[in-house]
This record gives structure tokens, C-alpha cells and sequence, in this order.
């Protein structure tokens, strides 16, 4: 049996990645011509195209876009596999990079972060913190904390902890509009909704086997929850939160739980890395780091306000 063309199929994952044949080239150090005639002996192994070709652009085939996770899978493991090497014969080194969202990597992350450098100063950790969520494998991360429903995919995740979710309004907003009795009286309210590129994610209650969904339409749509807490302690509308964004103010009495005897969708942290199993250690490392200590992070705390 002939061995896979393992520098072709890097190639071709390069050439997907950056979108050009000369792109390709200069991230992996070859000649233009060594990348085409890498591209052209796949190809011809294969007997597929792997690549749409015009003097402008390079698209990917139906074929080649079935095979890039493949592809990509492969040269990730290749490379955990000279990282373990190498972590193998002295202190954990190298870079990390991962990727978390803002709210919750502001109040949450610095802390750990700052401990698991301490205890591993030749580690350079790199962190994005956005709101969006990007294809981790294409933009290069080694893992990335979500909270969100994780859509069927080759990720591999990582369950730290559930989120719980509050919905809440100042007692002014209770003083002055009433407290909503049921979910489908929230249409009757200024409910603040999360949301972006114009789409806003309704909210879903469950009692028992009564289940209703109401669809935000307030003063205010956004895709973070911190935005939000201002308006909110204002007077200006109902939200469902995290309680990791809202504890404060649950605490200080500037909020107040709603329709506490109704269940929100669950949501959980996760740990989401590339599907390949073939970690450097340092990674391997810092995920067992995050997924002990963040726990407490994740909004299970009692607060002293009462539901109304």
C-alpha cells in the first residue's frame, strides 16, 4: 500500500488557506513551482480537482472543499506531533492562541491566565476576545471558550460548567410597567434583545411541559450583555442575561429576577479545540488549567434578590 502524499494534502490546506498558489508558497517557504506540482501530483492521485483555477483567482472544487477539513486534521496532527516531541524533552514552551467572548473573558479570564504564566513562563499566550464566532481552525487558534449551542461540526469540546440565565429589570421598571405573569406578556414590554447582522434570538420558556417563545423587540439589540446592564439598572426594558454579567447588580438589589418558576434554554461553557486528538502538551495543559478554575466563573452564585 503507498504511503498518503502527506506534503501534498499540507499543501493543498495552505493553498486553501491563503486563497492563491503564491500565497501558499510564501507561508511554507517553497518555490511557486514546488506548491503547483504538489497540487498537480494530489490532483492526479486522487484523480479529483481539487481547485477551480482563473488567472484572478483559486476557488475550491465540491471535492475539494469535502476534503479540506481532512486535509487540515492531518497537518494538525503532524504538527501536535513535532510539538509533544519537543515538549517531551524539558518545560512546557511555545505559543497559544485562543479566542473567548469579550464579557465573559473580561471578568473571568485574566486571573487564570495569570496563574497558569506563572507556572509556565516559557508559554506565550495570545488571546482574541470577540463576541463573534470564528472558524477556529482556518484562523489558526488552538482553542476557544464558547457559550453558546454548538452546531454539529469536527470540533472537539470540552463541557466545563452550565450558565445560568436570568431574566431581569430594575424594580423602577417593575414600579413603573408591572411584572410580566407569563412569557407571552413580555410582547406587552421593552424587552432588550441579543442579537446581530439584524437577527435577533428569541427566547424560549419552558414550565413543565408549557413551553412559549417570545421574540425581543425593545429600545436595544446587541451582541454583548454588557452593553445592556446600563439600560437595564435605568429603567429601560427587560433582558435575559448571563447571571455572570448581572451577579452585581442581582446582588445590590439593582435587578430583579422574572418569571423565576420558568427555565431558560441551558447554556454551558465549553472548551472547543480543532478535531485532531494530537495536542502539543502546552495546550493540553492550559484546557485542564481553564477547565478547573473557570467553574466558579460561570455564574453559580447565590444573590440576594428576590423573584418576582
Amino acid at each position: 500500500m503507498p504511503l498518503p502524499d502527506y506534503e501534498g494534502w499540507a499543501i493543498f490546506a495552505a493553498v486553501a488557506a491563503a486563497g492563491s498558489f503564491s500565497g501558499a508558497a510564501r507561508a511554507l517557504g517553497l518555490p511557486p513551482a514546488a506548491v503547483s506540482k504538489g497540487i498537480a501530483r494530489l490532483e492526479a492521485g486522487l484523480d479529483l480537482a481539487l481547485f477551480h483555477r482563473t488567472t484572478r483567482r483559486v476557488s475550491l472544487t465540491t471535492a475539494g472543499a469535502r476534503l479540506l477539513p481532512e486535509a487540515e486534521a492531518m497537518v494538525a496532527a503532524a504538527a501536535a506531533a513535532v510539538e509533544a516531541a519537543r515538549d517531551g524533552r524539558g518545560a512546557l514552551a511555545g505559543p497559544i492562541r485562543l479566542t473567548a467572548p469579550m464579557s465573559f473573558g473580561i471578568r473571568a479570564l485574566g486571573p487564570p491566565l495569570a496563574a497558569f504564566a506563572a507556572q509556565h513562563p516559557a508559554i506565550a499566550l495570545d488571546v482574541m476576545l470577540t463576541d463573534e464566532q470564528c472558524d477556529i481552525v482556518a484562523a489558526g487558534f488552538d482553542l476557544a471558550l464558547r457559550i453558546a449551542a454548538m452546531p454539529d461540526s469536527a470540533l472537539l469540546t470540552r463541557t466545563v460548567a452550565p450558565v445560568p440565565l436570568r431574566l431581569v429589570a430594575s424594580p423602577d421598571y417593575i414600579a413603573r410597567h408591572g411584572a410580566p405573569r407569563h412569557p407571552l406578556h413580555l410582547g406587552e414590554h421593552r424587552l432588550i434583545g441579543y442579537g446581530h447582522g439584524g437577527r435577533v434570538q428569541q427566547l424560549r420558556f419552558t414550565r413543565g411541559r408549557e413551553q412559549a417563545a417570545v421574540t425581543p423587540a425593545g429600545p436595544l439589540t446587541a451582541n454583548n450583555g454588557d452593553v445592556m446592564v446600563p439600560m437595564l439598572v435605568a429603567g429601560q426594558g427587560i433582558a435575559a442575561l448571563p447571571q455572570f454579567i448581572i451577579a452585581p447588580e442581582l446582588a445590590a438589589g439593582q435587578l430583579i429576577p422574572l418569571l423565576a418558576e420558568w427555565q431558560l434554554p441551558a447554556l454551558t461553557l465549553q472548551i472547543v479545540t480543532p478535531p485532531s486528538r494530537r495536542r502539543p502538551a502546552r495546550v493540553d495543559a492550559l484546557i485542564a488549567h481553564l477547565a478547573a478554575t473557570l467553574k466558579a466563573a460561570c455564574g453559580q452564585v447565590e444573590d440576594s434578590a428576590t423573584a418576582v
